[in-house]
């Protein structure tokens, strides 16, 4: 059962949805401003450094918590179904995950849809993890990526293009309730319905619609869930049964251990998509504990 202080995030968020399905949709620009994946937005902790660099084009920044190992960095992927999201939204996360690991972390704000569709988003995450290797000179081993959402799906998308290309991948990748399938097919997105209290199924594939443009949803890196998944490095899976998209984690699951992959799958009870942003829950706190030792096992940090 969720804890108290998830009861109150859960109810927050529940009256939020109600309220924003009696409310015409605003302009995008609008929605950006004023989103708010979680219950409240948490700032990124004042001994946090933050330090902004370009990277391939896009903006991105480095979050330095204190002790952080310089010679290792995680990749962070924001979630907002591929059109919302920011530092701002996940900046707390990032950092919290982070410091958990012993991490510098690199957020990358890539381009969004509808202005940048399918797959300018992932073009710019691939030239990250291009720019840590290359321009950094950080070797793979001593790096993972992260996601959540959105964040989530394109984490899995970049394994699977860098597999394919035959370049180093990430020692270790770390998925918070990942949209790995744009054709909204798993049973969740219609077993869910009553019990999230964030998202719609229309909400959702109007999201991956505006994505897409036009693209095939079932295209491999676009629902990474439909590609190989052999070779991939461990990957550690969060998501809460009050999710529509449960689903997409559980088949995520099945499939890489189908290829014979490491994979960690942890489901929580009653809990939201992307708990873990809810800084100020015990769950949050605990999946967050997880997550870095899960990254302290598999990156390679300096001798």
């Amino acid at each position: 059962m969720p804890s108290a202080q998830m009861q109150q995030v859960l109810a927050v968020l529940k009256e939020r949805q109600l309220r924003s399905a009696m409310e015409p949709p605003v302009p995008i620009a609008e929605a950006r401003d004023g989103f708010i994946p979680a219950a409240a937005i948490h700032p990124i902790p004042a001994d946090v450094h933050v330090t902004e660099v370009e990277v391939g084009g896009c903006v991105a920044y480095w979050l330095d918590a204190p002790d952080a190992d310089s010679d290792t960095a995680l990749l962070f992927l924001h979630g907002g179904g591929f059109q919302l999201g920011s530092l701002t939204s996940d900046g707390e996360l990032a950092s919290r995950i982070g410091r958990a690991a012993g991490m510098r972390v690199l957020f990358l704000e890539y381009r969004l849809a509808p202005e940048h569709p399918f797959p300018a988003a992932l073009d710019d995450v691939r030239s990250a993890w291009a720019w840590l290797l290359n321009d950094r000179g950080l070797d793979a081993p001593s790096l993972a990526v992260a996601g959540d959402s959105a964040g989530g799906g394109l984490a899995v998308s970049l394994l699977v293009a860098t597999r394919d290309e035959g370049d180093a991948l990430p020692a270790a990748a770390v998925l918070m309730s990942p949209t790995v399938d744009l054709t909204s097919s798993g049973e969740s997105m219609r077993d869910r319905v009553d019990q999230d209290p964030i998202s719609t199924p229309e909400l959702l594939r109007r999201l991956a619609s505006d994505y897409l443009d036009g693209a095939d949803p079932a295209a491999p890196l676009a629902t990474p869930l439909f590609a190989s998944l052999r070779g991939l490095p461990p990957v550690l899976i969060q998501v809460g049964t009050a999710d529509l998209l449960l689903s997409d984690s559980v088949r995520l699951d099945a499939a890489i251990r189908a290829a014979d992959g490491p994979v960690t799958l942890e489901i929580g009870e009653g809990l939201p998509h992307v708990y873990q942003l809810n800084a100020d829950t015990p769950e949050a706190m605990e999946a967050t504990t997880r997550i870095g030792r899960f990254l302290r096992h598999n990156v390679r940090t300096a001798p």
